[in-house]
């Protein structure tokens, strides 16, 4: 099954949504750990990305991603603006010009995207990041279409994936950003960052099987 501009566009809107119903439940992860203020900062940000899409709606793939790009950039605070940021800009570096990718250039997309954000967050699997969410979530997603399985079960796969990576952060110590000058004191939480990655592969895996 083929992805389409129009499902990115039903992706986009469906994460924008759900970063809306979490955002108070984000900024309580945060506030254990962080500023308090991640729910708030993804919660502007996409109702940024939303207002734009209208303006790149009828543009390939790759236009539509580094527009959401641009907007988190510019509009979320934190280390999470130039993250998530980056994440979206590599993505529509990977697929430009494409009105319609397969699960293969999709994964591919995403592993270009992940190097750069880890590259940029100087994180690696471990540090009590988004980057424990998304590095396990994207093994799953290739390892599913190296299996051969149909992009349902394979997105289904990748969300298991990422949640358990989320959870993985309670216990961690971190030892990147904000939550890393807390040191052993940051162990017992979940990491916000790895919580709105989760909830990007699951809006995902939403928009992408629903009848």
């Amino acid at each position: 099954m083929p992805i389409s501009r129009d499902d990115v566009l039903s992706w986009l809107k469906v994460y924008s949504q759900a970063l809306a119903e979490n955002k108070d439940y984000l900024t309580q992860l945060d506030s254990s750990i962080g500023d308090a203020d991640h729910g708030v900062n993804m919660d502007r940000g996409f109702k940024a990305v939303l207002g734009k899409l209208p303006t790149v709606a009828d543009k390939d793939i790759g236009t539509i991603l580094k527009s959401v790009g641009m907007t988190l950039v510019q509009t979320v605070g934190g280390a999470s603006g130039p993250l998530y940021g980056t994440f979206f800009l590599q993505a529509g570096v990977a697929t430009a010009n494409k009105m319609e990718l397969s699960l293969a250039d999709w994964v591919t997309a995403i592993d270009s995207a992940i190097v750069s954000l880890m590259a940029r967050g100087k994180a690696n699997v471990g540090d009590k990041t988004m980057v424990d969410t998304l590095v396990p979530a994207l093994h799953a997603l290739k390892q599913a279409v190296a299996d051969g399985v149909d992009e349902r079960e394979a997105l289904r796969q990748s969300v298991v994936a990422a949640e358990q990576g989320m959870k993985n952060t309670i216990p961690m110590v971190a030892r990147r950003g904000r939550a890393s000058y807390l040191a052993e004191r940051s162990a017992g939480h979940q990491d916000p960052g790895a919580t709105s990655s989760y909830l990007m592969f699951k809006a995902m895996e939403e928009a992408w099987t629903t009848e």
